[in-house]
């Protein structure tokens, strides 16, 4: 289908300035109808007949093809003595007489659609060629490169464009942007140094790029977009060949196939491109589909329905080329449909949009009916494309909305009215419409029951985005680009194909998954975060995908344990612990873990070497532990426990590493020795994944000892001072694996006041003189942990014989209750959820046990245990605490535990079911042992209430 010649313009004011301004005979008289016509409809084509009537006169005078091949020479004449500016000048100059060439050509219907697609790609890549060879004949003359032929500067030169969509199958449209790879051999001979290569070729991209799109007075030549090369995020504007090709072979997505079916190499080294393009073959043109492949294929016609929409087409407004029924459509389907048969059918593999619809009516893929009905409207929509573009030289495709437009339009498109161009152009677009309608009707669909999960191509698919957004997704948008960015290789995780596929696969299951955390937004960013470490995906994805409970254990992190989903994000590695096949069957005991940790930790290694290996050590151990309390399948005592081991061991070593690292510093001091005692949680053995280490550092040395052995000698303070000081850096200071634990030396004799590390002789006279009640009641959780045994035996006797001690019961319990007040009143209750410091809470349990420990230890030393739970029981065995206080501490000590072990390992900050993740509720609703949050609040409460009334009754009464 061809449209007829412009029809008179309805603005005659600017025929009749075109006509007066026009010098007299430039334009044959017989010719002046068609540029009158011309000029009333497109001011930038009046502007060009007016700014060079001499060239105008010649294109309504002479043979259009001879003309043309004219243009073309005198590119041919950009040599390398002017400079930049004067070729930027000229290549402007030529591309406004063939784009006056080619309007008038086509508008007077000399020229059909194919011959003025042609035409226009021809001037692109004749103008690329040209401005590569002045650009490299510019380089010869500053001696930057050295050319095999300086007549012929592209020859062997090493450097490719690929002209890629339009361009690519010679179908450019008048005022199209022209799409590129640009690759380079790094073993040019252009260059003595290939490693120099990389550097060489971006710097003349970017000066390429720079005269093909740079705005000067003369206008430019076409705008320049290079954003279809591999990975453009992360990649240069010129890409080594070699690398592309491993991309495409490795990483290549089924868009990028179909991108490639277009591609051709336009300008510098062609042969090299020729030869790149063919070792893509078998890349783009698969014997057999793989599941994504298919998937993919099934998302370019998705997104071809979303471009469709529903209901009437509407003329007025609309998007020729991605509008429904237009041009988009039918290039869309062609390349689906070369990309699923051209790997069987090697006639299917051209370039041509028509050339392929006819191929395809050949191979019996869609009637001939068909083709020829999608040819004819492929032509026509091309034609109006065109038309739309010439008015002003605008990259657009939409057609005018308003009356008035819309009628200058249609006169500039050969038809007498409005009425009759929108009619015609509804009968296509229809036709358009209806054809690919019925081609796509029995495909498959893709996802699940709640709807497709397909994410390929550069665009959403409109179907995904419905589905994510009903499956919970706030902004389901960014969550298909951020899973397109997977499926394009962006991580290492998902670069290999096999990884792709299987991530394929095993998306609907993941995303329902995340979505079943109750915030699928903030589940799903801990997944890409958690994906991006990952240095390979294929084992953890097929794991995954034939087990369905890890990866709901994986979707439980990330969306209801933050403090988890941390570590993960940062360390993958340690989900290796999980699939382990026997990770659920126990605990890690403490011999586990230590020969674990001697393992990773030798003897001899540097003290800085032992810290950042603890670190390691200790976080995969904590996650590992942390991993069974979230995944329900360990009690909170021995949770405690555990967490508490893997301190101690950690610490034991780190001890040792600072102990040897001193004396090599500083020598021995004689008879010296120091030991470490774990007070609070750790003493107890009631660590959470959160616990702070309360530590005490105790030292001891040869009577009448006051200076180190050694080349820098210390006294004895100074020198168990600084071995402290290490020892707190070596747990707390952030390295490059991060901070080990917090460590809180307050608990010492005389707290921040007195020295870091105190003497035997010190601590045993502060705990028999000047400690206060809360010091002797925290001494009931003190538990020497490490350094030199006979002092630990030392230690605990001492601690032992000082808790032992006969006290007065009254002052006791004044003093406690005096300390309980006064805390409520400084730091208040915290709320319900404040499980430690919450009126009746951990707290106040804790006191209760240490209370009776400190008043009865003297009559009945077996009631101390550092376990708080213990003690209570030993107490009660004792006959010091009745049957129904014990049954009542016990069960809310119990309680206390498992929402602190649970709450502690998922978040850092406190606990509000209200702004809670609703999975991190039921898993506190669990802990509970409740049916839902509420009632888990009920349970708390009540438990809560039980222990502040034994508390007023036992100890004193706090209100």
């Amino acid at each position: 289908m061809h449209l007829p010649p412009p029809q008179p313009a309805p603005d005659r004011g600017a025929v009749a300035l075109f006509r007066a301004e026009l010098p007299p005979g430039a334009i044959p008289a017989e010719q002046m109808p068609l540029a009158e016509n011309i000029a009333g409809a497109s001011p930038y084509l009046r502007q060009l007949m007016l700014r060079d009537p001499v060239f105008a006169g010649r294109v309504f005078r002479e043979d259009a093809d001879r003309l043309f091949g004219l243009q073309l020479s005198d590119l041919g004449h950009i040599g390398p003595e002017i400079s930049q500016a004067e070729a930027m000048a000229r290549l402007r100059q030529v591309k406004k007489r063939v784009a006056l060439l080619v309007a008038v050509a086509d508008l007077s219907g000399r020229w059909d659609v194919e011959q003025v697609t042609a035409a226009l790609t021809g001037f692109a890549d004749a103008a690329l060629s040209a401005a590569i060879s002045w650009l490299l004949s510019d380089y010869a003359r500053a001696s930057k490169v050295r050319l095999a032929d300086a007549a012929n500067p592209q020859a062997g030169c090493g450097y490719v464009a690929l002209a890629m969509g339009k361009q690519g199958a010679h179908e450019l449209n008048y005022s199209s942007d022209i799409d590129l790879i640009i690759l380079y051999d790094a073993l040019t001979p252009l260059l003595d140094d290939p490693h120099e290569a990389a550097t060489f070729f971006v710097r003349l991209t970017r000066r390429l790029v720079q005269i093909m799109q740079d705005v000067t007075e003369d206008g430019y030549v076409f705008r320049t977009d290079l954003r279809l090369r591999p990975d453009p995020r992360a990649t240069q504007v010129a890409i080594s060949i070699d690398a592309a090709e491993v991309y495409y072979l490795n990483q290549g997505q089924n868009w990028e196939r179909a991108a490639m079916i277009k591609a051709r190499a336009c300008a510098g080294d062609v042969g090299l491109g020729a030869q790149f393009l063919d070792r893509l073959k078998p890349y783009v043109w698969r014997k057999h589909l793989d599941f994504a492949a298919i998937a993919d294929v099934q998302s370019m016609k998705r997104q071809i329905h979303a471009v469709k929409g529903h209901g009437e087409v509407k003329v007025r407004g609309h998007n020729l080329k991605l509008g429904r029924g237009g041009i988009r459509e039918i290039e869309f389907f062609v390349q689906t449909q070369q990309l699923i048969a051209g790997g069987r059918n090697p006639k299917l593999r051209g370039r041509s949009t028509i050339a392929m619809l006819e191929a395809l009516a050949d191979a019996h893929w869609i009637t001939r009916g068909a083709a020829a009905e999608l040819a004819s409207a492929y032509r026509f929509l091309r034609a109006v494309e065109h038309r739309v573009q010439m008015a002003n030289d605008e990259q657009t495709h939409t057609l005018p909305a308003d009356d008035p437009a819309f009628l200058s339009m249609a006169r500039f498109c050969g038809f007498e009215s409005g009425e009759s161009f929108e009619t015609e152009a509804r009968r296509v677009l229809e036709c358009v419409q209806g054809h690919y309608s019925r081609l796509f009707e029995s495909a498959e669909e893709l996802g699940t029951a709640g709807g497709s999960l397909v994410f390929t191509g550069g665009e959403d698919d409109p179907e995904t985005v419905e589905t994510l957004s009903r499956m919970g997704y706030r902004s389901p948008s960014e969550v298909s680009a951020t899973i397109r960015g997977w499926h394009f290789g962006r991580y290492a995780a998902t670069r290999s194909a096999r990884a792709r596929e299987l991530l394929t696969e095993l998306m609907p299951k993941l995303l329902t998954a995340l979505a079943a955390m109750g915030d699928a937004d903030l589940a799903f960013l801990a997944f890409d975060k958690f994906l991006g470490g990952l240095p390979a995906g294929v084992q953890l994805f097929s794991l995954l995908k034939a087990n369905p409970k890890l990866l709901g254990l994986l979707a439980s992190i990330l969306g209801s344990a933050p403090r988890l989903a941390e570590q993960l994000s940062r360390r993958p590695k340690v989900l290796d612990a999980v699939l382990d096949p026997g990770f659920f069957t126990s605990l890690p005991t403490g011999a586990e873990m230590a020969r674990l940790i001697a393992a990773a930790m030798p003897e001899g290694l540097e003290t800085d070497e032992v810290a950042d290996r603890a670190r390691i050590v200790g976080k995969e151990q904590a996650f590992r532990i942390g991993v069974r309390v979230l995944s329900e399948t360990a009690g909170a005592a021995e949770t405690g426990r555990a967490f508490s081991e893997l301190a101690g061991l950690l610490l034991g070593r780190l001890h040792q590493a600072v102990t040897e690292d001193q004396i090599r510093r500083n020598g021995h001091v004689p008879g010296g020795r120091s030991a470490v005692i774990a007070m609070g949680k750790l003493g107890g053995h009631e660590m959470t994944a959160g616990s702070d280490l309360d530590l005490i550092i105790v030292y001891d040395a040869a009577k009448g000892a006051e200076m180190s052995e050694g080349a820098k000698p210390l006294s004895v303070n100074q020198y168990y001072a600084r071995l402290s000081q290490r020892l707190i850096a070596a747990i707390s200071a952030p390295t490059a694996e991060g901070v080990l634990y917090e460590a809180d030396m307050r608990l010492r004799p005389s707290g921040s006041k007195g020295p870091v590390a105190a003497s035997l002789a010190s601590f045993e006279s502060y705990h028999s003189t000047s400690a206060w009640t809360w010091e002797k009641l925290a001494l009931t959780r003190a538990r020497p942990l490490c350094g030199d045994a006979g002092l630990m035996n030392e230690l605990a006797a001492r601690i032992r014989a000082g808790l032992c001690e006969p006290r007065d019961a009254a002052a006791v319990k004044d003093d406690v209750t005096a300390m309980r007040k006064l805390m409520l009143k400084e730091q208040g209750s915290g709320g319900l959820w404040d499980v430690k410091r919450a009126r009746g809470g951990l707290v106040e349990l804790e006191f209760i046990a240490q209370t009776l420990q400190l008043i009865h230890a003297h009559r009945h030393p077996r009631v101390l245990d550092t376990n708080t739970l213990a003690a209570l029981e030993k107490l009660h065995g004792a006959g010091l605490l009745a049957d129904a206080d014990h049954a009542a501490l016990e069960r809310a000590g119990l309680l206390y535990h498992r929402l602190t072990q649970m709450l502690r390992l998922c978040l850092d900050g406190p606990y509000d079911p209200a702004r809670a993740l609703p999975a991190l509720n039921r898993l506190a609703a669990n802990a509970a042992a409740a049916p839902g949050i509420a009632a888990a609040e009920a349970r708390l409460a009540e438990a809560q209430g039980e222990v502040a009334a034994i508390f007023d009754r036992l100890v004193g009464p706090v209100s």
